[in-house]
C-alpha cells in the first residue's frame, strides 16, 4: 500500500460531477482546507476513476477494504482516524475522496502541484488495479441538474456555479409548466421570438428556452438568472456568495 503524508485537501460535498470539484488555481481563502497526516494512494483503472469522479454511488468492496481506517486527518494537536479516505488516480488525474463513514465518495477533493507530481511519481512502477469494478456496465447519465461536461467546460468556478444556479430555477420552471410563465420568461430572454411566441405550446416553448440558455455563459444568462430567483431566499442567498466573491477577490487585487 502506497500512502502519502501531509496532504492538504479541500473538501467539496456532495458534487456528483468532477468539474464541480476545484483544482488548486480555483481554491478561495474562506474554503476550509483540512490536512490529512496519512493517506493511502491508490492506482486504479481510468473506468473505475471515472465512477469514483463522476458520480455519487457505492465503491467497490475491495477498495473500501483496502483503505478502511488507514487514512488520518490531522486538526491542531488531535490526530483522527478517517474509516473510508482515500486518493485515486487513474495515470492522468487525482482526485481524493473520504466517505465520512459511509460507502459513497460523499466528500471529494484536488490535491495542490506538489503533491500531483509526487503522486505520479509514486505509481510509475504500479500497475493500475480495477477492484472487480464492471465498466462494461456502467453509464453516468447527465440531465439539468447533473449538466453534461461539454455545458461547463471552460467557464470559471463562479460560473459554474451561477449556471447550476439557473438550472435550477428552470427546473423549478419547467416542474411548474406554466404556459403563460414559460411564454413570459422566453420573451425576456429573447424578445425578438415575441411575434411566434403565442403560437408555442408548451414543449416548444421550454425547448426553445433551454436550448437558448443551456451553452455556455454570458451576461444575458447572468441577467436572466438573477430575474429568475428573485424571491426565493434560499436561491439568492447562493446567488449572493458568489457575488460578493467576486467583488472581495478584485478588491484583494487592489
Amino acid at each position: 500500500m502506497l500512502y502519502l503524508h501531509d496532504v492538504w485537501v479541500n473538501w467539496f460535498e456532495g458534487e456528483e460531477n468532477g468539474y464541480s470539484v476545484c483544482y488548486f488555481h480555483e481554491w478561495r481563502k474562506e474554503d476550509g482546507i483540512e490536512l490529512l497526516d496519512q493517506v493511502p494512494l491508490l492506482y486504479i483503472t481510468s473506468g473505475l476513476y471515472n465512477y469514483i469522479e463522476n458520480d455519487m454511488h457505492d465503491l467497490p468492496k475491495g477498495l473500501l477494504d483496502a483503505i478502511y481506517k488507514r487514512a488520518y486527518i490531522r486538526k491542531g494537536h488531535e490526530r483522527s482516524v478517517l474509516d473510508f479516505a482515500c486518493v485515486v488516480t487513474n495515470g492522468e488525474d487525482i482526485i481524493a475522496f473520504d466517505t465520512i463513514g459511509y460507502q459513497i465518495p460523499i466528500r471529494k477533493s484536488r490535491l495542490i502541484p506538489r503533491q500531483e507530481q509526487l503522486v505520479y511519481d509514486m505509481i510509475k512502477k504500479t500497475k493500475p488495479q480495477s477492484f472487480g469494478f464492471d465498466e462494461e456496465n456502467y453509464s453516468k447519465e447527465y440531465h439539468m441538474l447533473s449538466m453534461a461536461p461539454e455545458l461547463v467546460f471552460g467557464l470559471t468556478r463562479k460560473e459554474r456555479q451561477l449556471k447550476q444556479l439557473l438550472m435550477i430555477a428552470l427546473d423549478q420552471l419547467r416542474t411548474t409548466n406554466n404556459l403563460e410563465e414559460l411564454r413570459y420568461w422566453l420573451t425576456e430572454w429573447d424578445p425578438k421570438q415575441y411575434p411566434f411566441i403565442r403560437y408555442m405550446d408548451e414543449e416548444k416553448v421550454w425547448e426553445t428556452l433551454y436550448d437558448g440558455v443551456k451553452d455556455g455563459w454570458s451576461e444575458a444568462q447572468e441577467e436572466l438568472c438573477a430575474k429568475l430567483i428573485k424571491g426565493q431566499p434560499f436561491l439568492e442567498k447562493m446567488w449572493e456568495v458568489e457575488n460578493g466573491q467576486e467583488q472581495q477577490n478584485a478588491s484583494n487585487q487592489k
